[in-house]
């Protein structure tokens, strides 16, 4: 099935220091580009890697769960470790969960971690019906495109399989478990309106992650997609100057933030 316009997988050779960004549930690459572009303006090396299922059509996500998509990026990370000295996480929503399990799993191998606005559970009773659900209901409504920016569109699913909700279900729950494993410096965006994801997520990773460098920051203009929102340039000035600290060894021992 030929990947949508746009939605295409992104890489680019740079320096040493390399940074894998993860897109999230029924999204593409796409929510991650300008990001992606500026990050590799600066230098860096860096892969936005398509997500099994994504990127094409919402049936050939009912065909996939949480062990490709995770698979996918683990794949990627191990590629970015034998070219580059250091490596870094970064994810939006679902990408968010992706690049704190990778850090909890990888340890060393993972300098640090940048999450925007990450998934933590799937939430009311819709969440606790899908076991049977998913099997008298093959589709809900889309999530993608919860963005405030005027004229900006995110490239996503308009029906979200609930077979694969099933699936991103068991993994938050999995990755919440493995969340003290997570030592890594953390930098950890959220919208201060997100209809996709609520700040109750943001606050439970935060509060179970054993990092101690640890920086909070509340975006006010923008919603979920927020990489694509009114304060994309601020996540990304904010996560330059993050790896750039990180990368040159300073600060290391850093203490915990919130802003």
């Amino acid at each position: 099935m030929p990947v949508l316009p746009g939605a295409e997988p992104y890489h680019h050779q740079g320096t040493e220091v390399g940074v894998l960004l993860c897109h999230g549930f029924t999204g593409s690459p796409q929510s991650l580009r300008p990001w992606a572009e500026r990050l590799a303006e600066r230098g860096f090396t860096v892969s936005v890697p398509l997500l099994p299922g994504h990127g094409t059509r919402w049936e050939d996500l009912r065909l996939t769960g949480w062990q490709d998509w995770y698979a996918e990026v683990d794949r990627e990370l191990r590629a970015l470790r034998d070219r580059c000295s250091q490596v870094f996480t970064a994810g939006l929503s679902m990408g968010g969960a992706l690049a704190l399990r990778l850090a909890a799993k990888h340890g060393g191998d993972v300098s640090g971690v940048v999450a925007v606005n990450p998934a933590n559970r799937l939430h009311g009773l819709f969440a606790q019906s899908l076991p049977v659900t998913r099997h008298l209901v093959r589709t809900v409504p889309g999530i993608a495109g919860d963005i405030a920016k005027e004229g900006a569109v995110e490239i996503g699913y308009d029906r979200v399989p609930l077979h694969a909700a099933h699936s991103l279900r068991t993994f938050l729950r999995l990755v919440d478990g493995e969340l003290p494993q997570v030592t890594q410096p953390l930098l950890l965006f959220r919208s201060r309106e997100d209809r996709v994801v609520p700040a109750a997520d943001s606050a439970r990773i935060l509060s179970r992650v054993s990092s101690t460098d640890v920086t909070e920051i509340v975006l006010e203009q923008s919603r979920h997609v927020a990489t694509l929102d009114q304060d994309a340039d601020r996540i990304i000035e904010e996560s330059l100057a993050f790896i750039g600290r990180l990368a040159t060894g300073a600060g290391k021992e850093g203490t915990t933030a919130r802003g």
